[in-house]
């Protein structure tokens, strides 16, 4: 599967696609620039995309895969905390696709403020 490459200002971050029908239907999207927001330790943006609710959807992930929230749409990064977590969860909003696995460590999404830029391509 290819590979996708995320840019927020100073801060890049790489990410395998999945082989699920939302990373299907975001590659051709891409690039795609959108801005940044935050809530908790969550980076989410809005994307020109449209996918269904996948049967495997879920709202907690592991800090490091890559979801797409069909009710923004948009693209959310967790990476620890959020307002609804319970315990140490990374819980997001509602039940998301995970369809990437983020290949450094998004912790680094810490320094990322909202309204930052972010820009979404593949790797060449």
């Amino acid at each position: 599967m290819p590979r996708i490459r995320f840019e927020f200002a100073t801060l890049t971050l790489d990410a395998e696609l999945f082989d699920t029908p939302t990373a299907m239907a975001i590659l051709p999207a891409l690039p795609v620039v959108s801005s940044a927001l935050t809530w908790g330790e969550e980076v989410y943006f809005e994307v020109p995309v449209q996918v269904v609710r996948e049967n495997a959807a879920r709202a907690i992930v592991t800090p490091g895969e890559i979801a797409y929230w069909p009710d923004g749409p948009a693209i959310a990064i967790g990476f620890g905390r959020t307002p609804i977590s319970q315990g140490d969860e990374t819980r997001l909003a509602s039940p998301c696709n995970v369809f990437a696995r983020a290949l450094s460590d998004v912790k680094t999404l810490a320094a990322v403020k909202a309204g930052t830029k972010v820009k979404v391509s593949v790797v060449e």
